[in-house]
């Protein structure tokens, strides 16, 4: 494992985003990070790292559950949204392309958080590792592939088979001492799942916590009910009986992601800081790590480990995020308070009335900024306008 696992072709694009021109006058600031539960751990993590450049490993996965109609915005269509993971991590590698193998999906409204999450890998030169825990494809640039299968939809009961999620619990333990050798101080996970937080939803469900009408979606308003019907469509069919054990929950109604990541935590924290990059996606992994290594004996250290979103996420006023960290308990939810209302893209402003939110590790990339180079709003928005200006080229090529 190295800081140049890019390679050549790797490297030589990270450094197009920081010398494209600032397009517009920068948003008034604000401050960088807010911890919102748990203060005094959340704030020691943050001092603890401070100065360090981590290392951003992002699992892909693929749920059959993200392509049914209105489950999800990440995509305009279900068609889009099968390359929706597929296109993020070739936008992340390579950046703006005039001709991508898998063009970004369009949205119904709003741009994809890949942007945000590129803009910072690129202009800070974070070490950058792509996992493809299960997908219908593979993406078009280098991965390291788990052997994992893309789950079917878990309103079937039957998302995963049991042996690939102990296989894939295998490899996440595997990869996250790697991932912690290889960092220089913390380990950043993120993700890309569509239709993972209804995912999230059935395994914080499964776990005993109360999550119905708290997490979160990329639509503006939470889809909750449509939601509720197939966590409890999946509960049901699955056939087991609460209390459930994690991997047999997974195998029931989760994705590939979610066991990998789990995995990743419970290693990586053994030396060194973890930061889940997400909302309800990360909050329920964080609750599947806790109950993995608990059934399993398995030595981890949570107070290693913080939660990390953007204040679209931890701020969304049609679910309750704060709420639903505190009731998974033990783990500081830290959001950076990154801000797009000055942006002159209106796909960036887009965010500002709830649309996306969050995706593809974009969050804790940003707090990450902060931490590492003490980015500030101003310095986060040149970068990711900058990128967004280069798109906008790339596309007229």
């Amino acid at each position: 494992m190295r800081d140049d696992w890019l390679g050549d072709e790797g490297r030589g694009s990270l450094n197009q985003t920081s010398t494209a021109p600032r397009l517009c006058v920068p948003a008034v600031s604000s401050p960088p990070v807010r911890v919102y539960t748990q203060q005094e751990q959340g704030n020691h993590w943050l001092q603890q790292h401070r100065g360090q450049r981590p290392a951003f490993a992002c699992v892909l996965g693929f749920t059959a559950t993200g392509l049914l109609s209105g489950i999800s915005a990440a995509g305009a269509t279900p068609e889009d949204r099968q390359y929706t993971a597929i296109a993020d991590a070739e936008f992340l590698y390579r950046g703006a392309q005039p001709s991508p193998s898998y063009p970004l999906p369009p949205l119904t409204v709003g741009a994809s958080p890949v942007l945000i999450s590129r803009a910072i890998v690129a202009a800070q030169q974070l070490p950058l590792f792509l996992f493809n825990a299960g997908l219908p494809i593979p993406p078009a640039v280098p991965t390291i592939n788990l052997g994992g299968t893309p789950a079917c939809c878990l309103s079937q009961g039957q998302a995963l088979p049991l042996s690939i999620v102990e296989h894939l619990l295998h490899q996440g333990l595997l990869w996250g001492a790697k991932l912690a050798a290889a960092s220089s101080g913390y380990v950043i996970l993120g993700e890309c799942v569509v239709g993972g937080t209804t995912t999230a939803l059935a395994v914080l469900t499964g776990l005993g916590i109360a999550a119905a009408g708290k997490v979160n979606s990329s639509h503006p308003t939470c889809n909750h009910s449509q939601k509720w019907a197939l966590v409890q469509a999946g509960l049901q069919q699955s056939g087991l009986c609460s209390p459930f054990s994690p991997l047999q929950l997974i195998a029931a109604v989760g994705d590939p992601m979610q066991i990998v990541v789990a995995g990743m935590a419970i290693a990586a924290s053994r030396t060194g800081g973890v930061l889940l990059a997400g909302g309800t996606q990360m909050l329920a992994v964080y609750a599947l790590s806790r109950a993995i290594a608990r059934s399993r004996n398995l030595k981890w250290q949570p107070d290693q480990v913080v939660v990390g979103t953007t204040r679209w996420v931890a701020d969304d006023p049609t679910g309750d995020t704060v709420g639903l960290a505190q009731l998974v308990g033990d783990v500081p939810l830290l959001a950076t308070q990154l801000n797009f209302t000055s942006s002159c893209y209106e796909t960036l402003r887009a965010y500002e009335q709830g649309f996306v939110k969050e995706g593809v590790g974009a969050g804790g990339c940003a707090i990450a900024a902060h931490l590492y180079q003490n980015w500030y709003q101003a310095d986060l928005l040149a970068a990711i306008e900058a990128l967004a200006h280069q798109q906008q080229m790339s596309r007229s090529e």
